[in-house]
This record gives structure tokens, sequence and C-alpha cells, in this order.
């Protein structure tokens, strides 16, 4: 019996996109996309998603889960690292001083980088704890919704 890398590969990754864009994400898949959304004014939290088992285990669900607060970012997009690639690298380029990493979250206003949850503190930890972090983040730089 032969499985078709290819074919599996392109159904994990349907997966992966709707799952954000089912939590209420906007999927940006071009260069004008995400300098579009993330000039935009006010709070954007970016989920950088890739199909690595961290991203389908704890990142997308605390991207689902963390947006459920008092104190959420004006708007939430994703790019997909590994997939669109341009779209991805025009996000990282928004990034400053932080290495390329997914999945991932940033969190901007008006352009300008708040902050980050890199790989690091999301590969090996709960999504619990990564939901705690986010609105952590929410509650500093975010308005009531």
């Amino acid at each position: 019996m032969s499985m078709d890398f290819n074919l599996f590969m392109n159904d994990v990754v349907r997966q992966a996109r709707e799952e954000a864009v089912a939590s209420g994400y906007k999927e940006l898949k071009t260069e004008d996309e995400v300098n579009q959304a993330l000039s935009q004014k006010g709070t954007t939290l970016v989920l950088v998603n890739s199909v690595c088992g961290c991203a389908g285990g704890i990142a997308r669900p605390a991207a689902a889960h963390a947006i459920h607060h008092d104190k959420r970012p004006d708007q939430l997009v994703t790019v997909f690292a590994g997939q669109d690639k341009e779209a991805t690298a025009k996000a990282r380029s928004y990034f400053v001083g932080y290495p390329p990493s997914s999945p991932s979250f940033a969190l901007l206003k008006d352009g300008e980088l708040l902050t980050m949850v890199e790989r690091h503190e999301i590969e090996g930890h709960d999504p619990m704890s990564v939901v705690n972090k986010l609105q952590e983040y929410f509650d500093q730089y975010c308005e009531e919704i």
C-alpha cells in the first residue's frame, strides 16, 4: 500500500488552515495582504501557523481560546510558514529583533511590534499556559471589547 505524500500533506495543510480561519483569524496569503493588514490602526495578533505538532496541539488551540477574553486584539490574522512563503517573510519583516519562529504569535499596534510568543514558549508547554501568556499581553496592550 502506497500513500501519496503530497496528497497527505495537502490535507494536513488544508485542515490547519481551516482550523485557524474557523477560530476567527483572517488568512493572509500575499505580501500586499500582509502590508494592508499589519499597517492598520489598532492592535493585531498574527498567528504564524505551521504543520508541526506543536502548532496543531498547542498553538492553534491556544489561538482559538485566547480570544475569548474581555480584552483582545482588534484584528486577528494568520500567515502559514512553509506554504505562503512570501506572505510569511513579509509578516516576519515586521517582527524586528526576533528570528523566524513557527508556530508563533506577534502582537502589533499600528504596525509596530509590541511583543511575541515564540516557538520555544509554545513547544513543550500546554495550550492553557500559552492562552494565559497571550491574555496577559491582551490585558497589557488591548482595549476591552
